[in-house]
């Protein structure tokens, strides 16, 4: 089985990266140019012309979204425990993917290119700050999910490497996340697991790699 992650510094394609190093799986890094608009090349767009990342080729074979990224990832690899067992908590897990997948991902969007979903003049600001408002009460959420626990469930899944990303994009733009203590302890918790620190080194040698190239 040959598997091929087409992955971007920064982007959710952090999520997939890590998940597959959890899962000891044996696979090929394609970093792609989201700065450099590799993601609109016609040699890309032919694999997913939804233009995004992560996209994963499996024997040639391409799957988009994160949310089935994951559940393929944890499904092919068993033994990694990506997602808790038992039909009920499975569920539970999806839920929490699509949680962060829609709840947390599009407001996160916003942030970063709000002209992206309103183009009036002069309403960016305001279209930053619905967005952040919005997540202030998702992360609130979450904060009080967290309490008491290492993770969202008994042990590490792909929900917690969801969350590591929602948590560490939003954080890059002007949000305050301090007041979310139990967010903060997993994200720390997370950002010190080999997995993560593998990507982590991954993304800093290829954004220098990039950097070079222009």
């Amino acid at each position: 089985m040959k598997v091929t992650l087409y992955y971007a510094p920064i982007a959710c394609s952090l999520v997939p990266f890590v998940s597959l190093n959890e899962a000891q799986a044996d696979f090929e890094i394609s970093p792609i140019n989201i700065r450099g608009k590799e993601q609109m090349s016609p040699d890309y767009l032919k694999l997913n012309p939804k233009h995004k990342v992560p996209l994963l080729i499996v024997d040639g074979e391409p799957l988009t979204e994160n949310v089935a990224i994951q559940y393929w990832i944890s499904k092919t690899f068993p033994d990694a425990n990506l997602l808790p067992s038992g039909t009920w908590q499975e569920a539970q897990g999806l839920s929490l993917l699509s949680w962060f997948a829609s709840g947390f991902h599009p407001h996160i969007s916003r942030c970063n290119a709000p002209t992206g979903f309103c183009d009036v003049p002069g309403t960016e600001d305001n279209v930053r700050n619905l967005a952040k408002k919005t997540l202030m009460s998702s992360f609130q959420i979450a904060d009080d999910m967290l309490a008491g626990q290492d993770f969202f469930f008994d042990h590490f899944t792909t929900a917690d490497a969801y969350f590591f990303w929602c948590f560490r994009r939003t954080g890059m733009f002007d949000v305050d996340l301090s007041g979310f203590k139990n967010c903060q302890a997993h994200f720390e918790r997370l950002s010190e697991r080999p997995s993560v620190q593998k990507v982590l080194t991954f993304e800093k040698e290829t954004l220098a790699k990039f950097k070079a190239r222009n």
